[in-house]
């Protein structure tokens, strides 16, 4: 095959991954309708991503966006847009040598950040002691430090603090909140990063259900 045909068949190839993981991920209610994205790092600086108004219960191979992983600007006029939420991959695809990303809006995860976010400053979940912790591949498995940053109403503005905080903090946890959003993780491949993402929320679900290390409920000042 020639040059292009084989990246279309790559292309393919991918954008099925993409899509099964998308339909998985509606079907356990962590993609409702049209929310959330996935994304996987391409060869040349490309990046393959769900694509923009799309139900994730009905995703095919084909409706997928090609983008620069690193700028997060389409790769292509087409009939199908990427989400504004690429800004967050790409900022993690800058900063880091993830392969996949998963942004999704979790219940427990997403109730965590609701919990622990500010509304104009970053904050920081503590979690300690958990085994599920060794599940987010970390350098020190004991304890990490989830960042939870602002949910800008300016996408770029919330990957712009990413982008910040990864760069500065290069042994950080592979995942992040986005309070009263959701949550983002990466890894290697698409395996790693839904195995960091089911390991996140099955934390939250622990936080929330023992309230350890999490705010008092009803707290009024969340600037």
């Amino acid at each position: 095959m020639t040059r292009p045909a084989v990246e279309d068949a790559e292309r393919e190839r991918v954008g099925g991954e993409l899509a099964a993981l998308a339909r998985t991920l509606y079907e356990r209610g962590w993609m409702p309708g049209t929310a959330g994205n996935v994304s996987v790092r391409l060869p040349g600086g490309a990046a393959l991503i769900t694509a923009s108004g799309r139900d994730k219960g009905d995703m095919t191979a084909r409706d997928m966006v090609v983008v620069r992983a690193g700028t997060a600007a389409e790769a292509a006029p087409g009939p199908l847009r990427a989400s504004a939420e690429t800004a967050i991959h790409s900022a993690i695809y800058r900063t880091t040598d993830a392969g996949a990303v998963i942004h999704v809006h979790s219940p427990y995860a997403t109730a965590v950040a609701c919990r622990v976010g500010r509304r104009t400053r970053p904050a920081s979940l503590r979690i300690e002691r958990f085994e599920l912790l060794k599940g987010l591949g970390l350098a020190e498995p004991a304890h990490t430090e989830v960042p939870v940053f602002p949910n800008w109403p300016e996408v770029r503005r919330i990957a712009a603090d990413v982008a910040g905080h990864l760069a500065a903090t290069p042994h950080a946890p592979p995942v992040l909140l986005i309070a009263d959003h959701g949550v983002t993780t990466w890894g290697r491949d698409l395996a790693q990063a839904r195995n960091r993402l089911e390991c996140l929320e099955s934390i939250c679900r622990l936080l929330l259900l023992t309230g350890s290390g999490l705010p008092a409920e009803g707290r009024e000042d969340r600037s």
